[in-house]
């Protein structure tokens, strides 16, 4: 549901901090935009508008407010949110009803509303789904389907197997074909960001308004023979102390790992893209002479596109050959973001 004016209005009296992330307050006076939060002077009505987003804000030209800081951490995750999340990730049986919720001085609607902007889901289909990622690691490492069913809160192995197909597409018994793919929402300065991961490392890192996200995660789940499901995963920890250095301008390389599946054509210009040095620019024929293909420019510029994790293989600083910043996945604004950003630290 949508909220009113009125509503967003009384958030930004109140300082509400359970609405952060869903909306965004613009001064028309001062052309400055904050977080529902801000402890700054707050304007009369008559004097503001409301955008969904940072990037909405931008493009009208407003600029972010030096005292909440928006664009630091953008859309991050509530304080009362990461609570609930670390607590579910230590133990995946949990189940946090209404009434948990408000004896913890929640209200329902709002954390709904908050999952349903940022993952897309109601927050009881977000801990159903964290459960049912949980018991298909163990069923894989060998545990019995009816220990797991019962262990992880279902109160029947019907119940269990009917959730479990509901998203894996086959019953527990038959998952040990199946693969999977853990997925988290992380929060960065640019905007939020999906990042995917197995066991061999991370697969895919994309911001979540990327146009191609949806067909990027069907590419994954077919070439993987895999289900992409929230969940934890070790090399996540890894990946967001990285980036958050990174953005910091205190990291220049990434150690995480990396898993790429794809031709032996895009590992080997996906290779060449991480080669290219920190705060410097490629062009893409100079990017086709580097792999030793200079009559596919257009080639190694299609396989750029198919890169599926920005940032640690630095798509960003491919240019085109007059110097203008061509089209990037996660918007050429982020683009122009980024390079400053390395352009200042290098």
């Amino acid at each position: 549901m949508e909220l009113s004016f009125e509503q967003m209005y009384k958030a930004l009296l109140d300082k509400d901090l359970h609405y952060e992330g869903i909306f965004f307050t613009a001064v028309k006076t001062t052309g400055i935009f904050c977080r529902p939060s801000c402890t700054a002077r707050k304007p009369k009505p008559e004097n503001i508008e409301f955008f969904k987003s940072t990037k909405e804000c931008i493009l009208k030209g407003y600029r972010a407010c030096k005292v909440c800081r928006p664009l630091e951490m953008l859309n991050e995750t509530p304080e009362y949110i990461k609570q609930i999340l670390n607590e579910l990730s230590q133990d995946p049986t949990l189940k946090f009803k209404d009434f948990d919720l408000l004896q913890r001085g929640i209200e329902p609607h709002q954390i709904r509303r908050w999952f349903m902007k940022n993952h897309g889901i109601t927050f009881h289909a977000y801990q159903r789904m964290f459960k049912i990622n949980s018991a298909f690691k163990k069923i894989q490492n060998g545990a019995s389907v009816t220990d797991v069913a019962f262990n992880s809160g279902f109160e029947s192995l019907s119940g269990f197997g009917d959730s479990f197909k509901h998203i894996f597409g086959v019953s527990p018994k038959k998952s040990k074909e199946q693969g999977l793919i853990d997925l988290k929402r992380i929060e960065t300065p640019l905007g939020t960001m999906y990042a995917c991961a197995t066991e061999q490392g991370i697969c895919l890192l994309e911001f979540t308004d990327r146009k191609m996200l949806e067909t990027e995660f069907k590419q994954l789940t077919k070439t993987l023979n895999a289900t992409i499901v929230q969940g934890d995963n070790p090399h996540f920890d890894l990946l967001e102390e990285q980036l958050a250095e990174y953005f910091e301008g205190k990291r220049k390389d990434f150690s995480v790992p990396l898993f790429t599946p794809g031709s032996d054509f895009q590992n080997k210009v996906w290779k060449a893209l991480v080669q290219i040095p920190y705060g410097e620019t490629k062009s893409y024929k100079q990017q086709a002479i580097n792999i030793g293909q200079q009559e596919a420019v257009r080639a190694v510029a299609n396989a750029n596109g198919m890169n599926k994790i920005a940032i640690l293989i630095p798509c960003h600083r491919v240019i085109g050959t007059n110097g203008n910043l061509t089209g990037y996945g996660g918007g050429v604004w982020r683009k122009n973001w980024l390079l400053k950003l390395e352009n200042q630290h290098r």
